[in-house]
């Protein structure tokens, strides 16, 4: 089969002016599935507390965690499944795993359904990847990049409109409310997906799913994020700690070698050899990993009292807090789109690299001036530019990375590597932040230098990655990737 299908015509489909309404359509319904991880995320985590409560629980984490585990373990499977029977057929599947999980847990009476429900929903997990790969397929050449930098910059979008969604369900309706969400916006999805997106041509040969390699991958990597989630419970010496974490990177290194022999690998080594794949899957999952983790330092200092003595949080409410952070959630979502019209023209690399810049820079000063609503929504100017700059380039730099068949696995590789990331970043934040604090009755309360220390420790992160990005070997330009095999 041939994935070069270019036409004279491609760009007149998506018409000169824009998207056209047929393709807007489409990406309207690939950005719902996109950050539907993300608001589920989110309103689970607001009403957490809730639930705890009201099961009189004590492994509250479990219910975030289940999730979490059951999609790094099953991505392997799941976008090797989608480069050989279709992308948008096996988003479907997992869609509808997510939806009975949801339902199950919506209608749970105990806290032991409530997380097999959790744990079945995990499935979604890798959803985000075929998104990313559908987005390559589906839209014009022309369109791609544009759709591909929204689609990144979703999370503006999520960040915008989230934490007002979440506290409108939580407050008005209870945890139950928060849980029946859950299947109003997953089945949307579903219906949204089923009825508007189409499928992908591009194939893979149809082989024996490597099973070994899959358990192997997914689990090695699930068993180090589970044990760095739980070093600072257990101790990061403990047996526990040290089984989790060296028992999965051993894992990976069998996997390296059993996969070396597949005849039918479900990742192909060969790919982490070219330069220009590992080192953008290296550089993206540092940035990525430390955006997303700085996440937990910014909501300790908001969120957390101000105690003349004890406490230097902001003290600010969730609803204060999504209100400033508004504008710079706007900025994010704007400038994701103008990147991927700039990507078609202007080095990724090069962007990247002013993107990243912007983040540390902004990070940095967010690090020095944190003390009023003025400095927070001023200095988050800088950092918002950068990180629509940032989420932008995750998928475009990955279409010019790889083949359009490796392009599920491509975005697989990536996601997992920067939840790794992500993991690991956050657990040496909680380090670093506990050098400086206060425990009363059991609770701790973090002074200034706490905050200071954990922003830098990312800031550093990102400006190490960004200089890394001009290591990446240059590749074929977003415009001469192929792309549009479904137009």
């Amino acid at each position: 089969m041939s994935l070069n299908v270019e036409t004279p015509h491609r760009d007149e489909e998506a018409g000169h002016s824009g998207f056209g309404a047929r393709f807007a359509v489409i990406l309207i319904a690939l950005l719902w599935a996109s950050q539907l991880n993300g608001l589920i995320g989110l309103m689970a985590s607001n009403a957490q507390s809730e639930i705890a409560i009201h099961y009189q629980t004590t492994q509250i984490a479990w219910f975030s965690q289940i999730g979490l585990l059951v999609g790094v373990f099953c991505t392997p499977f799941v976008v090797k499944a989608a480069g050989m029977y279709g992308k948008k057929r096996v988003l479907l599947v997992i869609t509808g795993l997510g939806l009975l999980g949801d339902l199950i847990a919506a209608v749970s009476t105990n806290y032991e359904t409530l997380l097999v429900g959790r744990a079945i929903s995990g499935f979604y997990g890798p959803s985000i990847a075929l998104v990313y790969a559908l987005a390559r397929d589906v839209f014009p050449p022309r369109l791609v990049g544009p759709a591909s930098g929204f689609l990144g910059g979703g999370m503006g979008v999520l960040a915008l409109g989230g934490p007002f969604l979440s506290g409108w369900v939580l407050d008005d309706f209870g945890y139950r409310g928060v849980l029946w969400f859950m299947v109003i916006a997953t089945a949307v999805s579903l219906v949204a997906l089923l009825t508007t997106v189409p499928e992908s041509p591009v194939r893979e040969a149809r082989t024996r799913m490597d099973w070994a390699g899959g358990i192997l991958l997914g689990g090695g990597m699930a068993s180090v994020i589970y044990g760095v989630g739980n070093g600072d419970k257990w101790g990061w010496t403990s047996g526990d700690t040290l089984a989790f974490i060296l028992g999965g990177l051993a894992a990976l290194v069998v996997f390296v070698l059993v996969e070396r022999k597949a005849e039918h690998p479900i990742f192909p080594i060969t790919l982490l050899g070219r330069r220009r794949v590992w080192s953008t899957f290296l550089v993206l999952g540092l940035i990525m990993g430390a955006v997303y983790a700085q996440g937990t330092v910014m909501n300790l200092l908001v969120l957390m009292p101000d105690i003349p003595g004890l406490s230097d949080g902001l003290g600010w409410t969730a609803t204060k807090n999504a209100w400033v952070s508004a504008p710079n959630s706007l900025i994010l979502l704007a400038v994701s789109v103008a990147t991927g019209f700039l990507a078609r023209k202007v080095d990724t690399r090069l962007l990247l690299g002013i993107g990243g810049a912007l983040v540390a820079v902004g990070i940095v000063l967010i690090s020095q001036f944190h003390y009023s609503v003025a400095q927070m929504m001023g200095l988050g100017v800088i950092s918002g530019i950068g990180m629509g700059i940032v989420v932008a380039l995750v998928p475009i730099m990955i279409i010019e990375s790889v083949k359009p068949e490796e392009q599920a696995i491509g975005n697989g590789a990536q996601n997992m590597m920067q939840g790794v990331m992500q993991g690991v970043l956050t657990q040496i934040a909680f380090v670093v932040v506990a050098q400086n604090h206060n425990v009363v009755k059991g609770t701790a309360f973090y002074v200034d230098s706490a905050f200071t220390n954990g922003f830098l420790l990312f800031a550093g992160v990102v400006a190490v990655a960004t200089l890394l990005a001009f290591f990446i070997p240059r590749a074929k330009s977003l415009d001469e990737a192929e792309t549009g095999q479904a137009t």
